[in-house]
Formats: structure tokens, sequence, C-alpha cells
């Protein structure tokens, strides 16, 4: 990668259907895609104002949430592949079910389709060189008689999200394929997420994201040198920093920040800082998605002088509770779920379980990161005034976004870049 720094990000969310008791997989042609259905979802995907004030509060909700209910030191979740994976999923549910997930994803069933379908089209649009985002989904089924799918649920998410559909036996073949299927849509960066078949499951849906992209203004070899990030006020790690100047600089009255644009400026790192004396924790429990949008229409042309740490780290969570907790028990109910909209089946169909686990590693050469879950079933020019300065060298927020609409697709809370010693 030489001088560049280049990121690469991968995300998988799997989604998990169960029943209420405890060979190779084969591609289903859906119907083609209507060119009805894509003109719909692109002409309602026109006000991308009122999806980005609902994207940003879904991921800071999410995020806020997961922060509140995981001890680890660090926190990193994609939104957008959660997004994705359950809004696949509620094209099954059905009355309160239903209705609680629209309540916690912002957004109605059409409108989550709408989203997905507009959106993935955007991405293909983008010139080469810009950055590329890639989003691939898959629904996975069982080749006997444990359940009837619907198949007007199967073609909603072949129409919307470009699902591919599969029919597996449901053994330990169907998780190598599907195992394979992630670490092909992933680049290789996440080369398993099932470990095994669960013996209730009757479905699977599979969102895969992989960002790869170079910054802008690379940085120098000789841009990075050691420096102090303070854990606490009282502890400090010595870690490499990566320093120089961006010319996007944010803020309120909590905090500073800044925007690092990616070749094409569709894509950016952004991060924001607490003020000295305010708790990291609770400066984002402070946050929704009005202020977060805020945050980023106030956003001013200046010179910000930088630093980044370099860090590497991991980050694995259970997001059933974190879901519950945000609106959508009852999808989770083995009694009251309801998700015939799958399917038939002789019990009930609900949601097991939720997993996520994310990576990522920023450095002077590169970022990687990735991600998994499993739900159990533009540089502007400018004259500049005055010098601003963030040093991230204390806790921060940080998120990669969509330069178009600010959304960020990826946010995290860096405590310390240092996990193995926090």
């Amino acid at each position: 990668m030489g001088r560049m720094l280049r990121t690469v990000t991968a995300i998988i969310m799997l989604v998990v259907i169960a029943v209420s008791t405890t060979g190779c997989a084969s591609a289903v042609k859906a119907e083609d895609l209507t060119e009805g259905v894509q003109k719909r979802a692109t002409a309602a995907f026109a006000d991308r104002g009122a999806y980005a004030s609902g994207m940003m509060d879904f991921a800071v909700r999410l995020a806020k949430t997961c922060n509140e209910s995981d001890a680890g030191p660090n926190v990193l979740v994609s939104p957008l592949s959660v997004l994705m994976a359950l809004s696949m999923t509620a094209n099954g549910a059905e009355g309160e079910t239903l209705k609680e997930m629209e309540e916690t994803l912002g957004f109605s069933r059409d409108a989550l389709n709408a989203y997905a379908c507009a959106y993935m089209q955007m991405l293909n649009d983008i010139p080469a060189g810009s950055g590329k985002l890639d989003i691939a989904n898959s629904v996975w089924f069982p080749d006997d008689s444990r359940i009837e799918v619907n198949k007007d649920f199967l073609q909603a998410n072949a129409d919307y999200y470009d699902a591919s559909l599969y029919s597996a036996p449901f053994d330990d073949t169907t998780v190598t394929s599907i195992n394979n299927w992630v670490s092909e849509k992933t680049h290789g960066m996440i080369p398993q997420i099932v470990d095994h078949m669960p013996q209730n499951a009757v479905m699977f849906l599979v969102n895969a994201l992989a960002f790869d992209a170079e910054w802008t203004a690379p940085y120098e070899s000789y841009s990075v040198s050691n420096g102090d990030f303070w854990v606490t006020e009282k502890k400090r790690r010595n870690v490499p920093f990566m320093y120089g100047s961006e010319n996007i600089y944010l803020s309120d009255e909590n905090s500073k920040g800044f925007v690092k644009n990616y070749k094409g400026n569709k894509f950016a790192f952004a991060a924001l800082l607490p003020n000295e004396g305010v708790d990291v924790n609770d400066y984002l429990n402070s946050l929704d998605g009005d202020r977060l949008h805020a945050i980023f229409s106030n956003a001013s042309i200046e010179e910000v002088v930088t630093s980044i740490p370099k860090f590497e780290l991991e980050y694995s969570a259970s997001l059933s509770d974190v879901l519950k907790k945000m609106g959508m028990p009852r999808a989770f109910d083995k009694v009251d779920a309801e998700f015939s909209g799958l399917g038939k089946t002789v019990d009930n169909i609900y949601i097991d379980e939720v997993l996520h686990k994310t990576f990522i590693s920023v450095d002077e050469k590169g970022t990687k990161a990735g991600a998994v879950t499993v739900v159990d079933t533009p540089s502007a020019e400018a004259n500049f005034v005055e010098r601003k300065e963030v040093r991230l060298n204390r806790p921060f927020i940080y998120m990669l976004i969509d330069c178009e609409t600010n959304t960020p697709f990826f946010i995290g809370v860096l405590n310390t870049p240092d996990p193995e010693h926090p």
C-alpha cells in the first residue's frame, strides 16, 4: 500500500431464525427484479434528509445501548449491517412484532425496503477510485419439510436487497457453505461466522459489507511518532500517533472533532473528542440523531491540526438484549413472536439470538476493519483564519460515514488503543 492509507471494512450480519422446539446448498432463482420496484425505491429515497436523520438516530441508539450493556473497554458496531439484516427479517414479521421492529429501526417496512434498494443501487454508481462499499445479502433455508418458506418473503428480499437464495440441508455442509459465502463476500477478512448448525434453525439471513478506500491525504512515514493516550486522568499508554492536518472542523458545546476524507470524497473518517472533564460515555449518552445531524450540518471549513492513535481491536457482543432494550422484545419471544410471513412451520418462529463481532486496525499504512453479527434464527479550498487542534489522545467517538448524508455505517467508542492493557 506504500504511502497511502487504505481502509478495508468487512461486516457480516447473520440472522438465524429458530422455532420454539428444540449436502451442499443449491441456489434458488427468484423472479427477475422488476423495473417498477427500482423506480419506486429510487423515488422513495429521494428525500435523503429524512433517511439521514433516521439512520443517525438508529446508529446513536445502537452504539449507546451497546456501550451501556458491554463491560469491555471499547465498542464498535455497524448500524448499516444490523439495519440491513433486520430489515430483511422484517419482511417476514407481522402484527405487534413488525410494529416493534419498525419502531426500533426507525422506519416502516416499506421505507426500509426502499432505502436498501436505492442505497445499494447508488453504491453501484460510485466512480472508480472513490472508495468502494460492497453490500451482499443472502437467505438460507432447509431443503426439507421443516418449513414451507413464503415465496413472497423470498421475492421481497431478492427484489429489494438483491439477496441470493439458497436451499440447503442445514447440516455441517451448510455451515461450510455459509462460511465460504461469508469469506468470499468479505474478501477473506472474515473466514467464519457459523461454527455449528443449531438443531432448531429454520432460516439464516446474512448481510455482508466490505469497504475499501484510500485517504485523500495519506500519511508520510515521518508523520508517525509515539505519544501518550490518556485512558483516564491518571492512567496513560504510550502508543504511536499519526499526525496531520484536515480542513473540516466539527464541534458542539461539549466536543470538538474533524473529518478526514477518503479519495473521491464519498466516504470519510469522522471523530468527536469530548471536552476536557466530559466523560466519553456521558457525552455519547447525550447524543441523538438530531444532535449528531446538527454537528455535521454546522461543520466549518478551517485548518485542524490532528493526531490519530494507531490501534487494533476486536469487539463482540450479543445484541439480543440490546435490541430488546431498544424496543423489540417480541421478536425474541418463543410464544408471542409473529414471523408467519417467513413461512409455515409446526411450531412458532422467533429470533433466538443476535451476535455482533467486529475488528478494526488503524495504522499509517492502512486500516482494516471487520464485523460479524449473528442473530440466532469533499476536500474544499479555504482561507484559514484560525488553526484548530484536535488531538485524539483520550477516549473519543469515531465513525466511518457516507459524506452525502453524513450517516455512519460504522460507529465506535475508543477508550484505549491498547485493549490488552486497558
